[in-house]
């Protein structure tokens, strides 16, 4: 199993300017590196409290301080993007970075975005698949003709910079939208599930769809990748101590959602994707997971979310040192880089 650490750089207090905020992302970028971590995200949000609005721009300053972790969109919010101008960016940092880029699209959310960009619910998923297939063939092929809706045509067009992977691996992120697996099953591409606000069941039917549409498309089924993410973590040698520290996290969260899937943090440890626990109780979790999605790489939040830095990269290091061996030794995982 891989492991990324992703980051929406939410921005609670926005008066007083967003330095300090992106240093501490890089930060924890830097110490994704430095303990292993597989891969690093970025997502991209177009609204308070999130100041992601230009992942590649982060992404290459990160770049040039590693030089060995996988840097990950999360999401590419293609459905708003004009598909050359993300291309541009997109290929520059995949030269800067050496070819570390993956790209994880998907349409967004929030409702900000559509008054900033102008897509509307009607034809936000028709926006994000055109939007894809104009960019995977930009990528692909040095010369493109192609014609769609919502931007003007191109004949014969030459975009520069070529990247340096050829072809990139593109995933798609998904909550519940069978439209992304589709589009996702149809082209032979991962797909990376939420995992986030709700129980299993929906993230399953999620990937079993995914899986029957990837069939349907004539793809063999053992070449399919999933990724999924969680809802938070907190590792401690025991589980009373893991709860006790992260309790006021959970609580402070939840009582930002006026609807609450939970009822309480145990609750939430039981039946959602949230990792909290010792580091026993988190491996067979996983395992439990895995067992029904077959994933082969996972994220956990990248943000201390409350803890103190000690805290945090205790935690981080734990999970390095007795939960990721563990997992790795237990689901055989296939490379990031390159397409399927």
């Amino acid at each position: 199993m891989k492991f990324l650490l992703i980051t929406l750089i939410a921005q609670p207090d926005q008066d007083h300017g967003s330095r300090a905020r992106f240093r501490e992302v890089v930060g924890n970028a830097l110490l994704a590196e430095e303990l292993g971590f597989d891969g690093f995200g970025v997502g991209e949000r177009h609204e308070r409290p999130f100041v992601s609005s230009s992942p590649p721009v982060v992404l290459s300053h990160i770049a040039a301080l590693t030089s060995r972790i996988r840097l990950f969109t999360a999401v590419t919010t293609l459905s708003l993007l004009d598909p050359v101008r993300a291309y541009e960016d997109y290929a520059t940092l995949d030269n800067l970075s050496g070819g570390r880029l993956e790209l994880i699209i998907g349409k967004g959310n929030g409702a900000a975005q559509a008054r900033l960009f102008h897509v509307t619910a009607e034809d936000q998923w028709d926006r994000n698949r055109e939007s894809y297939e104009l960019f995977r063939q930009l990528w692909r092929q040095p010369k493109v003709t192609w014609s769609g809706r919502f931007r003007p045509s191109l004949t014969d067009a030459e975009v520069w910079p070529r990247p340096l992977q050829q072809p990139i691996r593109v995933w798609h992120g998904s909550a519940t939208s069978e439209a992304s697996a589709d589009l996702a099953a149809r082209y032979g591409d991962p797909l990376f599930s939420a995992n986030v606000t709700n129980p299993i069941e929906p993230y399953a039917a999620l990937i079993a769809h995914y899986r029957e549409r990837w069939a349907h498309y004539g793809h063999d089924p053992a070449r399919a990748l999933v990724g999924a993410g969680s809802a938070g973590y907190y590792a401690a040698r025991t589980s009373q101590e893991a709860l006790a520290v992260y309790r006021p996290i959970f609580e402070r969260r939840q009582a930002l959602f006026p609807h609450r899937v939970f009822t309480s943090l145990e609750d939430a440890v039981e039946r959602g994707s949230i990792l909290v626990g010792s580091p026993q109780q988190i491996v067979e979790k996983v395992l439990r997971y895995h067992a029904v999605f077959g994933h082969e790489v996972m994220h956990l939040h990248a943000d201390a979310d409350g803890l103190t830095t000690d805290q945090h990269r205790e935690t981080l290091e734990l999970f390095q040192s007795e939960i990721a061996p563990e997992l790795r030794r237990s689901v055989p995982s296939r490379p990031l880089g390159g397409a399927l």
